[in-house]
């Protein structure tokens, strides 16, 4: 029988409530310990997922020798010291998208796990889907033609609060580094890194972005269209397009069991379910690079990490929106 991984979580908040949901999905995987900035929320998370080991300082948790790997689970301001706390302390990390604030941050991370031998990947679910890794292969086989453009949203109704981490400029807030990196990823994952980016941004009254826009133009012709916003629910479909048909990823797509195949007039909808909440998918892709020696993963690699991070750079750039700090 395979020894389990025992896995660390860092930031005991909602998003690390749903990681440990789906880890406790697979049996050779063990949350061993939690590290928050209380030992209140410590026991407290510690308690309603059984785990162990319940430490009162993130440090505490990256120096735990129990511990093989840690989930870095905090705001997003907070990725980039702990995944560097994590790696100085000699401990593998995933972390949760956004992998850092901005590129400078991600890229010095991915130095420092390159330097210590250590393996590092952003935690950008979507890609671990059982359907995501059909529709790369369709794309790869030319199942649609060759694929020219991606049209992709993803938009929420986040109730105001100045304060909570989707509208606070401190803890990276903002629509296009909370829920705008998935299209944005989704559009690396098929087209690669851009040649040319426009980009539109309305920032709310916290001076982060509420709803942006932008427009990738990559070679050969190819072009991505990327929406975001935290003001509404929008459809939230992806529909890749190409010279021989369309894909329609069905709503969500950034949790994805359905989509619609449409070539020489006829439509096929293919169901392809996933099993417990989908983040158990992420963790077993994760579990199997590390009992292979691998220090990142071919699905999400590292370089491609960076050169999303570069895109949002940019489209900040062009919507001024600068983060304290920077």
């Amino acid at each position: 029988m395979t020894t389990p991984i025992r896995w660390g979580i860092l930031g005991p908040g909602g998003i690390a409530r749903q990681f440990a949901a789906g880890l406790k999905a697979l049996p050779d995987a063990v949350i061993h310990a939690v590290g928050s900035r209380s030992q209140k929320n410590a026991d407290a998370f510690g308690d309603l997922y059984g785990i162990p080991r319940r430490h009162d300082s993130y440090e505490s948790l990256a120096s735990d020798p129990e511990v093989d790997i840690i989930y870095v689970a905090t705001p997003h301001s907070g990725h980039y010291d702990a995944i560097r706390l994590c790696l100085e302390h000699g401990k593998p990390v995933l972390c949760e998208k956004p992998f850092t604030i901005n590129a400078v941050q991600a890229k010095a991370a991915i130095d420092l796990a390159r330097k210590e031998g250590l393996f590092l990947m952003e935690g950008m679910w979507t890609r671990f889907f059982p359907l995501m890794d059909r529709v790369r292969r369709m794309v790869r086989e030319g199942g649609i033609g060759d694929v020219v453009m991606l049209q992709a949203d993803f938009g929420f109704q986040a109730g105001f609060n100045p304060e909570g981490r989707l509208f606070n400029p401190a803890l990276g807030g903002g629509a296009l580094l909370d829920v705008g990196v998935y299209p944005l990823s989704l559009a690396s994952m098929l087209f690669g890194a851009p040649k040319g980016i426009a980009a539109l941004m309305h920032l709310g009254e916290t001076n982060v972005d509420v709803q942006t826009g932008a427009v990738l133009a990559y070679e050969d012709q190819k072009i991505a269209l990327i929406a975001t916003s935290v003001l509404a629910d929008t459809l939230q479909d992806a529909i890749l397009t190409g010279t021989a048909g369309r894909i329609r990823i069905h709503s969500p797509w950034w949790k994805p069991s359905a989509m619609t195949i449409s070539t020489s007039g006829k439509n096929e909808r293919i169901e392809v379910p996933y099993e417990a909440n989908g983040f158990n998918h992420e963790v077993a892709e994760v579990m199997r690079r590390l009992r292979a020696g691998k220090l990142e993963s071919d699905i999400m690699p590292l370089d491609e990490t960076l050169s999303i991070m570069e895109v949002m750079d940019e489209i900040r750039r062009q919507g001024r929106l600068v983060y304290p700090g920077e």
